[in-house]
């Protein structure tokens, strides 16, 4: 019996190695890429090569004009003898101390407030958070009117108590408090708003073992909610250490006049004050750059400084020893209703 055999027609075999052949994937994924890639360009441009410009120009010496001249580490040697920037951070350090431990105290006490209040909640987390989206050129000028030395609302209710007028915008501390003032004011509510977050995150039962336990408000509050709170607190720290060591709209808008940016005898002269007036006024860039990049390692310092005192390593061992407390005093709870049911 003769066997024909049938040739395969071209086209079906062209079709069939097309379909064998497996699609680019570099291809399909190019609309995604494209969609991306706008985000990437902006950020290149104007994120990442800043970023390497200031740590290159830190080792010349520029004007911001003329050509640039290699230093290497002499901007870096002189920073660390130069008296100006290290009484920048005693003045940035001191104003972050001022402002930073009141705010995030007051902010947890309006956020455990808030979190109890039975009435117009809306209204008052509205309002604590007003000021953290006013500008703060308009905050600076108020306050700057309330500080004033002659004619200002603060001296005038201290007088009319009896007391004398504070010239709080010529002396060190007067600047200080004025400063670490405005902070607090534009900063707590923002941060009250997010311990609230954290407060309703808590489950209801905690605070009814803690209540059948015969616990009072304060002792609930400290020994339960805080503990608690524990990371949203550290956030809350850090992310005030980077703002707090970033001042500089402040003290640069309550002494607006260029040859005294930082107030009096430089009291209010804070290291985002310094780094401006060397970059922009007195035309030293590669100095400027060298006092952002000193900056930046005191924040990334200070940040870590931070997470080991309240987070660290301990967290997770706090964090199950209040777990034990609480499972505890539900289990006890519940003993002492069943024993009811007995009974």
């Amino acid at each position: 019996m003769a066997v024909t055999s049938k040739a395969v027609p071209a086209s079906l075999g062209a079709t069939t190695e097309s379909t064998d052949k497996r699609p680019n994937k570099y291809r399909q994924a190019l609309p995604q890429y494209t969609a991306v890639a706008p985000f990437f360009i902006l950020f290149a441009i104007f994120g990442a090569f800043p970023v390497l410009f200031s740590i290159w120009i830190s080792f010349h010496s520029w004007d911001g004009i003329g050509p640039m001249k290699w230093v290497g580490l002499a901007q870096y040697q002189y920073l660390l003898t130069d008296a100006t920037f290290w009484k920048t951070i005693g003045n940035t350090l001191i104003i972050w101390v001022l402002s930073t431990v009141p705010m995030l105290l007051l902010a947890l006490v309006i956020a455990n407030a808030l979190h109890n209040a039975t009435r117009l909640r809306t209204f008052y987390r509205i309002a604590y958070f007003i000021p953290n989206i006013t500008s703060v050129v308009a905050i600076t000028l108020v306050f700057g009117s309330i500080f004033s030395n002659n004619f200002g609302l603060l001296n005038a209710f201290l007088q009319s108590i009896g007391l004398g007028q504070v010239d709080w915008l010529t002396q060190p501390w007067g600047i200080k408090i004025a400063i670490a003032t405005i902070v607090t004011w534009r900063w707590v509510g923002y941060n009250a708003i997010i311990y609230l977050a954290g407060l309703q995150a808590i489950s209801a039962d905690v605070y009814e073992a803690a209540k059948v336990d015969g616990a009072s408000p304060r002792q609930t509050f400290w020994r339960i909610t805080v503990p608690m709170m524990r990371p949203v607190i550290l956030f809350t720290a850090v992310t005030s250490t980077i703002g707090g060591l970033q001042i500089f709209t402040e003290s640069r808008v309550l002494f607006g006049d260029t040859s005294s940016i930082g107030g009096p005898g430089d009291a209010g002269l804070t290291i985002v004050s310094y780094l401006y007036q060397s970059a922009f006024i007195k035309n030293q860039f590669g100095y400027g750059a060298a006092v952002g990049w000193a900056l930046f390692i005191l924040i990334v310092l200070f940040s870590i400084i931070n997470w080991r005192l309240i987070g660290g390593r301990d967290e997770d061992r706090l964090t199950r020893r209040a777990a034990r407390r609480v499972e505890r005093k539900i289990a006890a709870q519940n003993a002492k209703r069943e024993a009811a049911d007995v009974h």
